[in-house]
């Protein structure tokens, strides 16, 4: 009986099914999201100071400050939180260059080292995560609005619309973010750094007060910055008015702060876990 001859296998026959590297850096930043949203149970400590601190401002502004402040309609709720929903998620992103910090003090990102996966994963792994921790939050602030007055007339695809451009908004902070934490060196710097910028942009803005009430040279500042684009966004969408230049200006904004910010943290990213 004659031996039956196998043809030889090629190099790529041998080898498993190969995917894009596109593929595989998504699938490594998912798996790292997930560990990380896995953490957020264990330590419910960070996500219950993450949502007081929204809800202290809603409160403070809506009955401190509202009474006062007549020029922003007679419901002052409504015209409140869309600048609230705003400022949280570029608050709560701040929380991405912090941990970023922690963990490069920690040497956790060094263990990421030995591992064959993309170098961006790390990174976006973190922002995905601190997306839906974000989008909690907005959650709960939606629900406290509602308790103190907001009354929303958009349209659900407003709506959608208006949620779709706050998380956008949350995505683009939390690469600034991650910038900040991977430049400085220590956990505290990231904290500091990460939020004294911030704050001339939320409240030099169209946030809480109606910019028109500002003196001449606050008020060109405040038109032109990008937190009172995507708050008059986010605003005109949730009450049902015509959105204009807004939406789109808001998008670009977006658009460019990820264009700049994404590769420029990977890259300082690659820089300090090369060193």
């Amino acid at each position: 009986m004659s031996a039956i001859t196998v043809p030889p296998m090629s190099p790529t026959q041998l080898q498993p099914a190969r995917r894009n590297r596109l593929y595989w850096a998504l699938a490594d930043a998912w798996m790292l999201a997930r560990r990380r949203l896995t953490q957020i149970p264990r330590i419910p400590d960070e996500l219950i100071f993450a949502t007081i601190q929204p809800i202290m401002f809603v409160v403070l502004f809506r009955y401190v400050f509202g009474g006062a402040i007549t020029s922003a309609g007679p419901n002052y709720a409504n015209f409140l939180m869309a600048g609230i929903f705003v400022q949280t998620v570029i608050f709560g992103a701040t929380t991405t260059g912090v941990g970023l910090a922690q963990d490069l003090e920690k040497g956790l990102i060094d263990r990421f080292r030995s591992l064959p996966m993309a170098k961006s994963a790390v990174l976006t792994g973190r922002t995905i995560a601190d997306l839906v921790r974000n989008l909690f939050v907005v959650i709960v602030m939606l629900v406290v609005g509602l308790v103190v007055g907001f009354r929303p007339s958009g349209s659900p695809l407003a709506w959608l619309g208006a949620v779709t451009l706050i998380l956008l908004v949350s995505f683009a902070f939390s690469w600034i973010s991650a910038t900040i934490g991977l430049l400085v060196h220590s956990v505290e710097a990231a904290q500091s750094a990460g939020f004294v910028w911030l704050f001339p942009l939320t409240f030099a803005s169209s946030a809480f007060v109606p910019v028109q009430t500002m003196p001449s040279w606050l008020r060109t500042f405040a038109e032109h910055q990008p937190v009172s684009v995507f708050v008059d966004a986010v605003r005109a969408l949730l009450l049902g008015q015509p959105v204009g230049a807004d939406g789109w200006q808001a998008v670009v904004w977006c658009a460019g702060i990820l264009v700049v910010f994404i590769p420029l943290s990977v890259w300082l990213y690659g820089r300090r876990v090369g060193r």
